[in-house]
């Protein structure tokens, strides 16, 4: 995987990193120029590539990071103790954690990552294939327990991610308590779901 981890970048690296997430997402990747990034932190376009390679490493380094976390949330998840039924809520909460702590770099994440090109493209689908999967396993895990109605995996799945994506573009529920929201999206979700619910 070429992106780096945050916690690796030097600050004035981090500092770029952080503006090119703003831009993309109030601009979009493509209408962002080098030359914006360079005035949004204050040096010289030719500056920049001291820093970074691209303006594309920067986008690939952006969706990597949000990857991992929802990469290395899942599996924390997977490997608690936990209920399945606590299980799956926990996973809605790391969706709405996620989204409230980091609405920037989200935005980019959802919106700006078909513009990565090969080879990384193929690191960063790969990379959201075993994140599903690992959510499948929460998900078929309920099922084949009985704890779960028996429906599609991918239904519900999707579900979960389309329940949490809007919480980046309001202001509202960027506000709203974690707990507060992630409760009252759980709930949803799973008086659907449960079997006690039929």
């Amino acid at each position: 995987m070429t992106a780096t981890a945050t916690h690796t970048r030097s600050t004035r690296k981090q500092h770029i990193y952080e503006a090119a997430a703003t831009l993309f997402r109030d601009k979009g990747y493509n209408a962002t120029s080098m030359r914006d990034l360079a005035l949004s932190v204050g040096i010289e376009p030719s500056s920049l590539y001291s820093h970074i390679k691209s303006k594309e490493e920067l986008l690939s380094g952006i969706c990597f990071d949000c990857g991992q976390q929802f990469l290395d949330g899942v599996r924390a998840i997977i490997s608690d103790q936990s209920t399945i039924e606590d299980q799956l809520r926990q996973l809605i909460f790391l969706h709405v954690k996620i989204a409230q702590d980091d609405i920037t770099s989200m935005t980019v994440f959802n919106d700006e990552w078909r513009h990565i090109t090969e080879p990384e493209l193929s690191l960063f689908l790969r990379m959201r294939k075993k994140y599903e999967d690992d959510c499948m396993v929460i998900i078929n895990s309920g099922m084949d327990e009985g704890v779960f109605r028996n429906i599609d995996s991918h239904v519900v799945l999707n579900a979960i991610i389309n329940s949490t994506q809007w919480i980046q573009r309001s202001k509202r529920m960027l506000s709203k308590e974690t707990g507060v929201l992630g409760n009252q999206i759980s709930d949803l979700i799973l008086n659907g779901l449960l079997q006690d619910n039929n």
